[in-house]
Order: C-alpha cells, then sequence, then structure tokens
C-alpha cells in the first residue's frame, strides 16, 4: 500500500502582528504570498489546520478561516480524508497576488565573472558520457569487480574499521597509504613508503593540488600539446592560461628540446610518459632522461600523471619516472580505470619534503577522502583480489581492444579515419580526415547513443587535428559492432557534408 505523501514544510511566516488583529487575514496574505513565490507548489500537501495552528501558536478558528477564505479565491482544495492543497489548477495559470512577480533572469556568459565562465566552459566539457559504448572504463560484465569486493564492503563497513567514525587523517588511512606503497613499488617501480602516500579522490584532484602547491603566482608549467584536458583546464580556470606552455608531442613523446627552446626555466612540467594522453605512445628513454636533467639542473618539479599503466597488452608496463628521480617527480596514481570510476580514489607520491604542504592543501579543499571505501580498498589489495582483478581485466580489454579494432577498419573507409597506434590502455584514438569537425561528430554520436569525444580539444589553439577518443568498457561484441555502425554512418554523413576534405596519416 502506497505511504501517505507528508505535508510539506510550510516556509516561515513572518509578519503576524498579534497587537493589530486580524491574525486570520494576515495569515491568508502570508499563505497566498507563499504560493505567489513559488515556496508552495501546485499539489503541494498543506498542514492540518491543528498542527499549524500549534506550529504559529494560534487559534485553530484562525487558521480555518484563512484556509476557508484561500479555497474560496480557488487557491486551496480541500477533500474529505484527503487533506487540503495547493490547488492543481495553479500550475496551468499561476495567479499573482499582491504585486508583479519579475521573471527570472540569467547571466550570460559575457557577464560571468572571468573565473565563473571559465569553470562554466569545463563543466560543460567534462559532462559525463552515458554508459554505452565507447565511454571509457565501464565496469559491466567481466570488467568489473567480483564478488570479492562486495564481501570486503559488508564486513569492513559495517562493524570494522569502515564503520562510521570521526575526522581522518587528511593524508589517508594509514592501512592504504601502506597498501598502496607496496603496490607501486613491485609494479611500477616507484620508490616511496606510506609516509610519502597522499590518498586523493581521484587523478584530477592530484593535479588540483600540484598546482597549488607547486606554482606560484608567476612561475610557468610546461604541459603537453596534445594533453588531458583535466590540466589545461586547471591553468585555465585559476588564471595561469597565460603561463601555460604547450609542448609538442611527437612518437618519443614531450620533445624536452622544445620546451626548453620555450621556457627553460618553467617551474613545473605536467607529463603523462608511460601512455600518452590521448595519443597513447610511451616517452622514451632517451626523452626521460633529458627531461629528468632538465628538472635537475632548474630545480623544476616533474608531475607524473600514470593514468592506466596496468593495462598494456604487449610486454611489461614501463617503469616509472619517480623511481629514476624519487627526489624531482610527484606521482599520480588512481583506481578509477582498474576498478571502477564512482570509487574516486588515487594518490599522489610526493618527495618528503612536499608531503606537509599536500596535506595543507587537502585540508583547504575537503579535509580528507571518504574513509570507509579506503579500508575496504586496502583490504582488496593485502588479500591479493586487485592483482587478480588486474590480470582478468587485462585479458577483457585486450579481447575488446581487438575485436574493436577490426570493426573499426571493416565499417570506416581508411580515407576517413584510421587508428593511432597503441599497445596499451583503455583507449584508442580514431583519426579523422581534415575538414570533418569532430566536436560536432561526438555531439552527434552522443544524440546517437554513441559515447565518443573529440580530440581537437585537448590540443592549443590552432594545432587541433580532428579525431575521437574510443574507450574500452565492458562491452559485447554486439554493442560494440552496433556502434561503430552508426559512428560509421555518421561519419559518411559528414563528409557528404564536407566539401574539399583531405587526409593525413
Amino acid at each position: 500500500m502506497p505511504r501517505r505523501p507528508q505535508a510539506v514544510d510550510l516556509p516561515p511566516i513572518s509578519g503576524l502582528d498579534r497587537t493589530s488583529g486580524h491574525l486570520g487575514r494576515q495569515l491568508t496574505h502570508a499563505l497566498r504570498e507563499a504560493i505567489r513565490i513559488g515556496s508552495l507548489k501546485p499539489g503541494d500537501l498543506l498542514p492540518s489546520t491543528r498542527q499549524l495552528a500549534g506550529a504559529l501558536d494560534i487559534a485553530r478558528g484562525t487558521v480555518m478561516e484563512a484556509y476557508e477564505q484561500l479555497i474560496a479565491e480557488g487557491f486551496f482544495d480541500a477533500q474529505p480524508r484527503a487533506g487540503t492543497r495547493v490547488a492543481s489548477a495553479l500550475a496551468q495559470s499561476r495567479p499573482v497576488a499582491g504585486g508583479s512577480q519579475k521573471p527570472a533572469t540569467h547571466a550570460t556568459p559575457t557577464s560571468l565573472p572571468a573565473p565563473a565562465a571559465a569553470f562554466a566552459k569545463v563543466a560543460e566539457q567534462f559532462k559525463p558520457l552515458p554508459p554505452v559504448p565507447f565511454a571509457v572504463s565501464i565496469p559491466t560484465g567481466p570488467a568489473a569487480p567480483d564478488a570479492a569486493w562486495r564481501r570486503l564492503g559488508n564486513r569492513i563497513r559495517a562493524r570494522g574499521p569502515g564503520a562510521p567514525s570521526g575526522y581522518d587523517d587528511p593524508q589517508g588511512v594509514k592501512a592504504l597509504r601502506e597498501a598502496v606503497a607496496e603496490y607501486v613499488r613491485r609494479s611500477r617501480s616507484v620508490q616511496c613508503d606510506a609516509a610519502q602516500v597522499i590518498i586523493t579522490t581521484g587523478t584530477q584532484q592530484g593535479l588540483y593540488v600540484a598546482c597549488q602547491v607547486l606554482l606560484g603566482a608567476t612561475d610557468v608549467a610546461w604541459v603537453e600539446d596534445p594533453a588531458y584536458r583535466g590540466i589545461t583546464g586547471i591553468l585555465e580556470s585559476t588564471g595561469r592560461q597565460d603561463r601555460m606552455v604547450r609542448v609538442p608531442v611527437d612518437d618519443a613523446g614531450i620533445d624536452v628540446d622544445a620546451g626548453v627552446a620555450m621556457a627553460k626555466d618553467a617551474r613545473a612540467a605536467f607529463v603523462t610518459p608511460s601512455h600518452q594522453y590521448p595519443l597513447g605512445m610511451p616517452m622514451s628513454m632517451g626523452r626521460r632522461n633529458a627531461l629528468l636533467a632538465w628538472a635537475r639542473k632548474n630545480g623544476a618539479w616533474i608531475v607524473e600523471d600514470d593514468y592506466d599503466s596496468e593495462l598494456r597488452y604487449a610486454g611489461h608496463p614501463f617503469p616509472s619516472l619517480q623511481g629514476l628521480a624519487p627526489d624531482r617527480v610527484v606521482y599520480l596514481g588512481t583506481f578509477s580505470k582498474i576498478l571502477f570510476p564512482s570509487l574516486r580514489l588515487g594518490y599522489a607520491i610526493v618527495p618528503e619534503a612536499l608531503v606537509p604542504a599536500f596535506c595543507g592543501a587537502r585540508v583547504l579543499m575537503d579535509r580528507h577522502t571518504p574513509s570507509a571505501d579506503q579500508h575496504v580498498l586496502a583490504a582488496f589489495i593485502t588479500e591479493g583480489h586487485l592483482d587478480r582483478h588486474i590480470r582478468r581485466i587485462r585479458g577483457v580489454y585486450a579481447d575488446r581492444r581487438s575485436q574493436l579494432v577490426g570493426m573499426l577498419e571493416r565499417w570506416i573507409p581508411k580515407d576517413l579515419g584510421w587508428l593511432q597506434p597503441s599497445d596499451q590502455g583503455m583507449h584508442l584514438v580514431l583519426w579523422l580526415s581534415h575538414g570533418i569537425d569532430d566536436v560536432l561528430l561526438a555531439s552527434r554520436a552522443v544524440e546517437a547513443g554513441v559515447a565518443v569525444r573529440a580530440v581537437s580539444p585537448m590540443y592549443s589553439e590552432g594545432n587541433g587535428r580532428p579525431g575521437l577518443v574510443l574507450g574500452l568498457g565492458g562491452f559485447s561484441n554486439k554493442q560494440m559492432e552496433a556502434a561503430v555502425r552508426i559512428l560509421a554512418s555518421i561519419i559518411l554523413s559528414m563528409r557528404k557534408t564536407t566539401p574539399h576534405m583531405q587526409t593525413t596519416s
């Protein structure tokens, strides 16, 4: 049996002047005004006359007088045993009493403060994609964590260490920091101990905190070109756009010589050396040595975003930069890709001298990451479940990747789209013929039920190339094939409407 809706909490009714009399008339006006301004909406269930009289400390007869008047005016409806409600008819034609209601006004982008406009742009670009091909890291079917995660969660959150408690350490739960330190030591050749690990809500927060801690008001930063919009968006929205130097990337990774020529005295470099985002190549050893030599010579910092290095399908993952220079590198990792994005758990591994600063920035941002899932994840790692999960999903995504490559080559003409070479990670880049608007194409694809992101906005202005990021999730071959066919039809339709296209490969 459905529960009866509860009466609304009335907005504060002020201005009832007991010394001037006519309380019924005053209450009628106050209720009518609440409807006019929208505090009471059509269909809302009102308190009984007895309840409202008690709340306002006035006679019940006074409330009954006000209700009866508003029923007579058509503002309220009363039904036996159903209570009194704001009249539903007001939704079609809303009466205005006691003055005219001004239409709502909305700030235009040009009228927003500069920071607000920048953040609004980021919000538009980071709208979550629907959970359909080719959204990245959708943990469905064989790509999802197994029942061990659920069992650990039930045990640890109920009466274990993840039970509700007080404020926690801004650096993170010690058990998880110890588990992370051991995990990255053996899997990524990272040199650290638990005291250098800071638990974050993911790589994005790690990048934000790193910018806050490492960059002063006039400091310059190197950023790859193209790059993850999460880092360029941070610098743009925090007033550092003019001090962001976009260093070109080639098949060997970031061009260190070009960076030195553009801004030798930069304070920090933000890089994705194991799997350049979005293009996918690893940074060569020569470039790694050159980058580290630059950092040491200039007292600069390197922020290493190692977002999905676990998923390499040929050979072993590349060792981290941090392992070569623990005193100059801030290493960022995440569990969002290999477990599931909604977990919102990642980590920063920082030189000992920077630990207090990173903790202080965390305190001002959100104090600390929610603790319950930190305890669950610590147990998941230490009991060996994470290693087994990674081995399993590496096979799943390798198969999905191979299937998707074949589908793209079968359905999309090579003069319109071709793949960027890559042998690792959870996404592929599909380059498009010059003349195809990848932003428009991505928008049309989402409307048609295919989730992709455009590549060109990841480049600096004037250097963009049209392409699409296609993520690997736990989608079936049938789902992927249907999505590729839809994507191919959209690309073909855009070729027909876009003259003088050229191809590059």
